[in-house]
């Protein structure tokens, strides 16, 4: 969990805190307000001390229990601020794939230039359908969240109608493990490496490979997306994180920059595809 995660979680805890303690009827010890909420003091202690993230309705209960109903916007506004940042794959995943992928989508249909870096799977702007449903049912498998599965592939294909769109750029940088990983039958993975050959040259579409073989400056590690330099959308085991803040917006946009030096471009970066392709079906 990031620092700036646990800082507005503590400051959340602390103002729930405050309300404890100015309650119009006079302040209200943990095991009191425990007690009133029909909860364990221990969830009490957790989230005045910042260790358990709360979820709308206990601030909307807090502030009711506390005689203070009309705090409750500023609660929820405090926590959708910090859990903009992070989004727990199992939270988001409580809803479904399809709520989860319409966020993105919504951000990718007002951004103008997209940059993609993808270490280990092909990029979700460029996958098959097919190739898409076996990424999203890996993921589903570690969840243990097999729903609206055919409506996630539907959602990530419909995404895609945006590199058909005037006055689009994609640049998707991939280090050549995308290429070769097995996530998916060898068939599946070679029909999704026909399609990046196909797009190599595509007018919206700027496709670099880095690899195995070129020097790195740095570890290629961790996929991100940059949308328009406003926003870092990076992945995690755990959690999507969001950051909209200057500072890291520009530090992914340098990790990037330093990626592409390592890149190959054009029909160097169609040979490298094709020799996964060939290893495919070696005879």
């Amino acid at each position: 969990m990031s620092t700036d995660h646990q800082r507005a979680r503590a400051a959340l805890g602390a103002r729930l805190r405050e309300l404890r303690f100015s309650c119009p009827d006079g302040r209200l010890t943990g095991r009191q307000l425990a007690r009133i909420l029909g909860w364990p003091g221990s969830k009490v202690s957790k989230l005045e001390n910042g260790r358990q993230t709360a979820t709308p309705d206990d601030l909307r209960a807090w502030a009711e229990a506390t005689a203070q109903p009309d705090v409750y916007p500023e609660l929820a506004s405090r926590l959708a601020g910090f859990e903009s940042q992070i989004r727990s794959w199992r939270r988001a995943l409580a809803n479904g794939y399809a709520s989860m992928h319409a966020d993105l989508s919504w951000e990718i249909e007002r951004t103008t230039e997209l940059r993609v870096w993808e270490e280990a799977v092909v990029a979700g702007m460029v996958q098959t359908a097919e190739y898409a449903r076996c990424v999203i049912t890996r993921y589903s498998h570690l969840f243990s969240s097999g729903r609206d599965i055919d409506a996630a592939v539907r959602s990530r294909m419909r995404r895609q109608e945006w590199l058909h769109q005037s006055g689009r750029r994609l640049h998707v940088l991939m280090w050549e493990a995308a290429l070769r990983s097995l996530i998916c039958p060898p068939s599946v993975l070679a029909a999704q490496l026909d399609r990046l050959v196909g797009l190599v040259g595509m007018d919206t579409v700027e496709m670099g490979i880095i690899p195995f073989t070129a020097s790195m400056k740095i570890v290629p590690a961790n996929g991100f997306w940059v949308l328009d330099d406003r926003l870092v959308v990076a992945e995690d085991w755990h959690a999507e994180i969001w950051l909209d803040d200057a500072d890291n917006v520009a530090l992914y946009s340098t990790v990037w920059r330093t990626l592409r030096e390592s890149a190959v471009y054009g029909t160097d970066a169609q040979n490298v595809i094709t020799a996964a392709r060939r290893s495919l079906n070696p005879r």
